[in-house]
């Protein structure tokens, strides 16, 4: 087994909240700096800059993950990871479907840039990516899984869009083997609050910015002989998911 620092929430300039000069290369090479050897795209309610993030993670030695940070209809977020990035794209045409349309307004919101591999723009999506995705907190574990990922509340110590703040609680029932801090110092108090066991949480950082990244901290031990990227991404969610 290896150490593996990972970061599996970090906005690109695709979310309207996130930075103009987060793209895909500029956040493999500041994952690169900071230490980082498993990063995860996660922007608002879309995965259109996962290509572009995968091809710009092979450049700089980066294992790269498919995400999403979903919104369901309770106003939660909810990280969305997806071993296969074919899986995570055809999840962003499903929620894509679902979603109302509201049109951004770049200069309130801020811009929806999708990249190529190099940075280049390729085009900006129109429809607002911070609103509702119309799945319910009871139904997203169900869903996510139908395209062969997996799903846990983001943040969960944080009162803007977290479960505990929105619903009181955390419903473990519904199907998270995961949840999500920001702060490691929260963990024994989440822990005893409500009865989560200290392993199930994972530590990112919501970076929406190049510099709220943080330098390598929270790892997994995994597993990664005969090396292949493919290989440690296939054992990071067998330990996500409590197979390993």
């Amino acid at each position: 087994m290896n150490r593996y620092y990972y970061d599996l929430h970090i906005h690109s300039c695709l979310s309207p909240c996130g930075d103009d000069d987060s793209t895909p290369n500029n956040i493999a090479g500041m994952a690169t700096l900071c230490g980082l050897n498993i990063v995860a795209l996660t922007d608002h309610n879309t995965c259109k800059n996962c290509p572009a993030f995968f091809e710009a993670a092979k450049k700089y030695g980066i294992i790269p993950v498919a995400g999403m940070e979903l919104t369901t209809s309770e106003d939660i977020h909810v990280v969305c990871l997806f071993e296969e990035l074919s899986d995570a794209m055809a999840f962003d045409e499903f929620v894509d479907k679902g979603r109302m349309k509201i049109k951004n307004k770049p200069e309130i919101f801020g811009r929806q840039t999708v990249t190529d591999g190099d940075d280049n723009p390729i085009f900006e999506v129109d429809a607002l990516l911070i609103n509702s995705s119309g799945i319910s907190i009871d139904d997203v574990c169900e869903i996510v899984g139908r395209f062969n990922g997996i799903c846990y509340p983001a943040h969960i110590d944080r009162d803007a869009n977290g479960i505990v703040a929105i619903l009181g609680t955390v419903p473990m029932d519904i199907g998270f083997t995961r949840l999500e801090l920001r702060d490691r110092e929260s963990t024994d108090e989440y822990s005893k609050k409500y009865g989560i066991k200290k392993e199930q949480f994972v530590y990112s950082s919501d970076a929406h910015y190049l510099t709220d990244m943080r330098d390598k901290d929270a790892y997994f031990e995994l597993e990664d002989e005969p090396y292949s990227s493919k290989l440690v991404r296939h054992n990071l969610f067998l330990r996500l998911r409590g197979d390993l």
